[in-house]
């Protein structure tokens, strides 16, 4: 076979590879996609880029200060004044005071029992002076049958004699075994409660700033409830009394709901871990009912923080014998646990306080012996007998 027929067979052979290669190259491309309808689509142009607002540096930062809602709780700063006095000055005061007041009838007493012959009549004006005194019809007749008694068995002669056994009468009549001290201090984790509930008149108000003047000299806080809502001004006397004394004052709008004060005022109270919460509310006539159920629904909203410890009673001491009924009435509605006498500085009618312990069996706590803010002194018998005699200690 000639030579150039093997190179139309090797050509003829590649020829034939190469046409395969080709042909599966083909096979394996994916079909085209026909053109849309229409033509071909472009995609729409890009809106144009808004250029950047250029920055601005952001404004400080101003931290106003926080908003102080005032709560209805008033914090009196005390004026510069001078010093409550302590309670043996109160008691020198009290002696001083009440024995001027009472000299006419010390003098009376003392006229009777220095005659040399004491005769029915003597004694019968030794009665007349200590029922008109205040002491009352029944405890005035027991101390006389004592005394005459007593001067018969001893044979007692002398005035000074006679005026010896009168004291010791009229300090027994007062009972001076009675505990006149206040309920004012703290316990359970809360403070001693005190309620001041009288007539109108008879000056609770102010004898709750004299009583907030009393606990601060002996060393208690105090926070002043103005639940006494109806009178005109009667929170703004109270905070008075209070910047004397730097005590706090919770007080609600006028005419308000008085039961909600005396709450806010205990619970204030609570809060600031004070000794001693102290309620001053309005006064109210004894034969008022509606008036007095309203002082009962004052103690019993209080009592929901915990018991009263203290209700005290302010009496007048001019009202005399009307006094007795006043206590009882508000006895029964509030249950008193003592009496606070004021106005004695101008009275010879001292012996309430013997018709007031011997009919209620409420001890006296204190006495009221003028305006000033000392004039408030803890109830002692053998002081305030004396003073009544007008005698020395």
């Amino acid at each position: 076979m000639q030579w150039y027929v093997y190179v139309l067979i090797v050509l003829a052979v590649v020829l034939v590879v190469g046409l395969g290669l080709v042909v599966g190259q083909l096979s394996r491309r994916p079909p085209e996609q026909p053109p849309p309808p229409g033509g071909p689509t472009t995609a729409p142009p890009a809106p144009p880029t808004e250029a950047a607002p250029p920055t601005t540096a952001a404004p400080p930062v101003v931290i106003e200060p926080p908003v102080v809602v005032e709560p209805e709780v008033d914090v009196v700063a005390p004026p510069t004044v001078e010093a409550p006095a302590p309670t043996a000055g109160r008691l020198v005061r009290l002696r001083s005071r009440l024995s001027r007041s009472q000299n006419a009838l010390g003098r009376s007493l003392l006229a009777v029992l220095s005659r040399d012959r004491l005769d029915d009549d003597a004694w019968e004006e030794l009665e007349d002076n200590l029922i008109t005194a205040d002491v009352g019809v029944e405890p005035t007749r027991e101390i006389v049958e004592r005394l005459r008694e007593r001067t018969r068995v001893l044979g007692t002669r002398t005035a000074d004699e006679l005026r010896a056994l009168l004291k010791e009468e009229l300090v027994g009549a007062l009972d001076p075994k009675l505990d006149r001290s206040l309920a004012a201090t703290p316990h359970d984790g809360r403070p001693a409660v005190l309620l001041v509930v009288g007539v109108n008149g008879s000056g609770k108000t102010t004898t709750c700033g004299k009583i907030a003047r009393v606990l601060v000299a002996d060393g208690h806080t105090v926070v002043l409830g103005a639940a006494d809502t109806f009178r005109a001004a009667a929170a703004d006397q109270l905070a008075t009394w209070a910047g004397r004394v730097g005590a706090e004052v919770v007080r609600g709008r006028e005419a308000g709901d008085p039961a909600a004060v005396a709450f806010d005022a205990v619970r204030r109270g609570i809060e600031a871990g004070t000794d001693t919460v102290l309620i001053d509310t309005a006064g109210r006539l004894q034969n008022k009912v509606g008036l007095m159920d309203e002082l009962g629904k004052v103690k019993r909203v209080v009592e929901r923080h915990g018991p009263v410890d203290e209700t005290l009673l302010v009496l007048d001491a001019t009202t005399g014998q009307n006094g007795l009924t006043q206590a009882r009435v508000f006895t029964e509605v509030v249950d008193v646990t003592g009496v606070v006498l004021t106005k004695l500085d101008g009275t010879a009618k001292g012996g309430i306080v013997i018709a007031v312990q011997r009919n209620l069996g409420i001890p006296v706590k204190l006495v009221g012996l003028g305006e000033g803010p000392d004039d408030l002194a803890p109830f002692e018998p053998e002081a305030f007998v004396d003073a009544l005699l007008g005698t020395n200690a």
